[in-house]
């Protein structure tokens, strides 16, 4: 395809330009796939599993999708079921793999997970599945044994509170 071709899918009003925002940015990446770009496709499922900015209230089909989905599929996976109907059918649009790419949506989903603050402990998860250090809201447990030990013989208790909202430290 010609560039000037892939430029007409992707920019019917050239020349207009486009506001500067995320929104705006993930409405043009919709469009595209909608016009079949296997690309867009591709990269759109991929920032609606992962959760990026904009990218479920933009991309997401509902019911419209009309995706039948086996329950192995749906298994293993944390991402709502409407959520990934709606990315099935942008990978299927794209003529991608669905369950291969899938798994490779959910390893590096993973990859970048979190660990427990504990010091020693390995558990890994997403942010959700750990609980939040009620006073400095930074710290995360993967459970209630390993934010007291954390508190009391980790040093937790003498750096709680002296961390900005993205876990900082506070410059005094």
């Amino acid at each position: 395809m010609a560039s000037r071709d892939v430029a007409s899918i992707i920019c019917p009003a050239l020349g207009r330009g486009v506001t500067r925002s995320r929104e705006a940015a993930m409405r043009w990446k919709r469009q595209a796939a909608d016009n079949g770009l296997a690309d867009s496709c591709l990269t759109l499922a991929a920032d609606m599993y992962s959760d990026q900015m904009y990218a479920r209230v933009v991309g997401n089909l509902g019911e419209a999708a009309g995706v039948n989905t086996s329950a192995g599929v749906m298994e293993g996976h944390d991402v709502p079921p409407e959520v990934l109907t709606s990315v099935l059918y942008w990978l299927r649009k794209g003529g991608h793999n669905p369950v291969h790419k899938l798994e490779v949506f959910r390893r590096s989903v993973f990859q970048k997970g979190n660990y427990c603050c504990n010091e020693g402990c390995q558990v890994l998860g997403l942010l959700n599945d750990f609980k939040v250090c009620p006073q400095c809201k930074t710290a995360r447990y993967c459970s209630d044994a390993c934010q007291k030990h954390d508190w009391t013989a980790g040093g937790h208790k003498a750096t709680c509170g002296t961390c900005d909202s993205r876990g900082k430290r506070r410059a005094y």
